[in-house]
């Protein structure tokens, strides 16, 4: 595995507008990581992942993300950060009124694909590693939670990112279909691919463990199982 970090955050400050909710975070993952971000409400595990993928900006401290400098980073430069990163999200956020297909299309159009082979191919493709390679005409409200959280992480994988930011993948689903997303991610991460998940889910953290990090009184910190 390549040893350079693909997301490093040195002596970060997270805010969310004037507020500070977090300070001091330093954090490296490299390479095939799989990392849990955890805490409780309101401890700044969503506005770290949001500062991650430019919804909120850094304003203090320097931050390095797939090789874009995130404390300089421009309104015009989050489209290219976003295309370089997979975004998971506790509700799916698919389009309703689209099929498995067309929700997938959307998505490498409005990133730059313009030819219908390649982006037939790449669909095809990411519906297999995620098991869904025969509901690509199905439709959301046609889909079990978890086949939508399966359609999530094949969007999440189309433009081959480095690093998945999983916000709560878990949090709608049953304790079963929620270990069948680990499973599947933890594919996804043993393929090279890093990933950092914010989850509430200790009973899986202790299922399938992995380095964690805690949000904790503003601060970010390294922990382990038997202190979670």
């Amino acid at each position: 595995m390549n040893g350079d970090p693909i997301l490093r955050l040195t002596n970060a400050s997270i805010f969310q507008g004037r507020n500070q909710i977090l300070e001091n975070v330093d954090l490296h993952i490299k390479q095939g990581d799989f990392q849990y971000l955890i805490g409780s409400t309101g401890s700044g595990k969503s506005s770290l992942l949001k500062t991650l993928y430019g919804d909120l900006p850094l304003k203090s401290g320097s931050g390095l993300i797939c090789d874009i400098k995130l404390d300089d980073l421009q309104e015009k430069d989050i489209p290219g950060l976003r295309r370089r990163l997979g975004i998971v999200f506790q509700d799916f956020q698919l389009l309703t009124d689209r099929s498995v297909y067309q929700n997938l299309k959307f998505v490498l159009r409005a990133t730059g694909w313009s030819s219908k082979t390649e982006i037939d191919k790449k669909i095809k493709e990411v519906l297999t590693k995620v098991g869904m390679e025969n509901k690509e005409n199905q439709m959301p409200h046609q889909l079990s939670g978890g086949e939508q959280q399966r359609v999530a992480i094949a969007r999440a994988l189309l433009n081959d990112p480095q690093l998945i930011l999983a916000d709560e993948p878990t949090g709608n689903l049953d304790p079963s279909t929620s270990e069948e997303i680990m499973i599947l991610l933890e594919q996804i991460s043993n393929s090279g691919r890093a990933i950092l998940m914010a989850t509430h889910d200790y009973s899986l953290i202790l299922k399938f463990p992995h380095e964690t990090l805690k949000c904790e009184q503003g601060r970010v910190f390294s922990t382990v199982q038997n202190s979670l």
